[in-house]
């Protein structure tokens, strides 16, 4: 009986710990709810803009769906190349004995991975960019402009806080 109680215990623990870890993984998005971006929300799919707040057409929402569903394909490619980069990268640079050469020409193969998505991102966002209305654009610049704000300022609140901290 003792030992069921124990085990009980230690799994509910154990439960709670991983929520909280899993919790603790997932930041605020901007759209003030916790979890993953949705289409939209200034999230990946969205571009990195405020694709909700921007009051689109249906047929704004269609083209925009039907672009980021062609750059899935892509992505997923980009992301493979990203993942054996840094495989490759991690694995010169944590080999005995040390080979320059090796970790300069996987970092640069992991630096030209990275190149490449950065280009592939930035040509959904503007894809999805000119598909608005010029009144659409000056809203998610303005969104953008608010957005880039509240962030310097929670970095600034959290850096003098931890600052703060650090000194006790």
């Amino acid at each position: 009986m003792k030992r069921t109680r124990v085990f009980t215990l230690a799994a509910i623990l154990a439960g709670g710990l991983i929520v909280s870890t899993t919790l603790a993984q997932v930041p605020d998005t901007e759209s003030g709810h916790r979890g993953p971006a949705r289409f939209g929300d200034f999230g990946r799919d969205g571009g990195g803009l405020p694709l909700r707040a921007l009051n689109l057409t249906d047929a704004q929402r269609q083209q925009i769906q039907t672009l980021v569903q062609q750059s899935h394909e892509q992505d997923r490619d980009l992301a493979s190349r990203l993942r054996q980069a840094r495989e490759a990268q991690r694995t010169a640079a944590e080999a005995i004995p040390f080979d320059e050469q090796a970790i300069r020409s996987t970092t640069q193969a992991l630096v030209e991975a990275e190149s490449e998505a950065a280009v592939a991102r930035a040509k959904v966002r503007t894809g999805i960019f000119a598909l608005l209305t010029p009144e659409q654009q000056a809203q998610a610049a303005k969104l953008k402009a608010e957005r880039q704000s509240l962030r310097g300022q929670r970095r600034q609140r959290d850096g003098s806080s931890q600052r703060g901290g650090a000194r006790m």
